[in-house]
């Protein structure tokens, strides 16, 4: 976050709550209540629900049901098997015993009730005719109660009510004869409406959310920062480990004889020192930052597909590098070359010991193409000294010191990386006001750096 006193790069809003660290008690840590702690997760819980719902416009709840081989999943299938062994017992015995049956009526008729719309006035008034409770209650008093009949409006109910997609498990409904299982299968075609119904309500505020998603994320950290001043001490950290980075850099520029030295360090520099870190976050027994946390799946991803193109890069440099131009402009040498490297790193870079593994193979197919690509077009075989020496400098690309590698990493400021940066930050990051600077700029400042010979 910038520095709000810093007036020469100060442009936040005026309502940008101050979210300056408080000191931090010495001592003891105070008692905190189970209510404040639970009041506390629920703002937590709101903020990442509703900063999700703005970035991610595929976001939507999907039906709950664990795997049927876990402990949960054989618990849950027991205990509902258990209750609707009772039921049916209940419906089978002599006069059958409705109890149970009248209050599953009741929580279906809640259920409906809360898919209506306020502009189903008439279905709402039928809704409370045909499932009055009280009117049930007496007929199951008198053995009169019709539970097919009820069954019949409820299924006709949900088919005026359910999305397309639920049609035909409504029509499913209605060959079911069985009073037990077709309560039961209403039950699960009714959660599946509630799910239907929540995403729906989604999609239709989400333009809304993502007006108000900026004040709203400010409210709720400011929030959280009255009930736990230390709450931003990870974040605290970040940035200050950022700022003397780009101390130390500013130092090496003033002294340096090049025209492209700077001045003082800013504030917008911290900050885009500190979030083009989190690409390649390790850590160093530092904890991720507060403030971003919710988004380390997305910087995590992005900093993953940052490390596949500088090794695509890193290897089709060696390759051409080794193999001269001419082997280079044969027609779809290239994307052929691309392709294949991009199959066999895809998945290596998370684990040092499966991209050692990766780039062995890797070396073998590539001479194999150039091999082809050579001997197709009558062109001089290429000498088994250069050969052996490709497979090494391409074996060699594990490291993350690697020469190549961090060349590939610095002289991409106007290739492939920035044009990825682009496409995959610039939908959310400039969504966040926190950061107070583009795609663009971050790329720029990222891959400007000065090659050490």
């Amino acid at each position: 976050m910038p520095n709000q006193r810093d007036k020469a790069t100060d442009d936040s809003p005026s309502d940008l709550p101050c979210l300056e660290k408080l000191d931090s008690p010495t001592g003891s840590p105070p008692t905190v209540s189970l209510s404040s702690l639970m009041e506390l997760e629920n703002c937590v819980s709101n903020l990442n629900l509703a900063h999700e719902i703005v970035l991610n416009k595929d976001f939507c709840f999907k039906p709950r049901s664990p795997p049927t081989d876990s402990l949960e999943g054989r618990v849950t299938e027991i205990v509902h098997r258990a209750f609707w062994d009772s039921l049916q017992e209940q419906l089978n015995n002599d006069p059958p015993n409705y109890s149970h049956a009248v209050i599953l009526l009741q929580e279906v008729k809640t259920i409906l009730q809360s898919l209506l719309l306020p502009a189903h006035v008439r279905l709402r008034s039928q809704l409370d005719e045909v499932l009055d409770m009280e009117l049930i209650q007496q007929e199951v008093d008198h053995g009169a109660l019709d539970l097919h009949r009820l069954a019949g409006y409820i299924i006709s109910t949900m088919a005026s009510l359910c999305a397309p997609v639920r049609d035909p498990a409504v029509r499913a409904l209605r060959d079911l004869r069985d009073p037990v299982e077709l309560l039961r299968e209403i039950f699960h075609v009714l959660g599946l409406m509630k799910t239907d119904m929540v995403n729906f309500t989604i999609q239709s505020l989400r333009p809304h959310l993502v007006q108000q998603a900026v004040q709203y994320e400010r409210a709720k950290f400011q929030q959280i920062l009255d009930k736990q001043p230390a709450s931003l001490d990870d974040t605290t950290a970040w940035l200050q480990a950022a700022a003397s980075e780009e101390a130390a850099a500013a130092t090496a520029r003033s002294e340096s004889p090049s025209p492209d030295s700077r001045g003082p360090v800013s504030a917008t520099a911290v900050l885009n020192r500190a979030y083009m870190s989190l690409l390649h976050w390790d850590g160093h027994g530092q904890k991720y930052p507060e403030t971003v946390l919710m988004d380390r799946a997305r910087l995590d991803a992005l900093g993953q597909r940052l490390q596949m193109l500088v090794l695509e890069a890193s290897v089709l440099l060696l390759t051409n590098a080794q193999c001269g131009g001419a082997v280079f402009s044969l027609q779809g040498f290239v994307g052929k070359l691309r392709q294949s490297v991009t199959v066999l790193l895809e998945g290596s870079h998370t684990r040092e010991a499966d991209l050692k593994g990766a780039l062995l193979g890797l070396g073998e197919t590539v001479l194999q193409l150039v091999t082809q690509a050579v001997s197709g077009h009558e062109g001089a075989t290429l000498p088994q000294e250069s050969q052996d020496l490709l497979k090494g400098q391409i074996s060699e690309l594990w490291k993350h010191n690697n020469p190549v590698r961090t060349l590939i990493g610095q002289l991409s400021k106007r290739g492939l990386i920035q044009r990825l940066i682009e496409a995959q930050m610039g939908v959310w990051f400039r969504k966040c006001r926190v950061i107070k600077t583009t795609p663009s700029k971050l790329c720029e400042f990222y891959f400007d750096k000065e090659i050490s010979a």
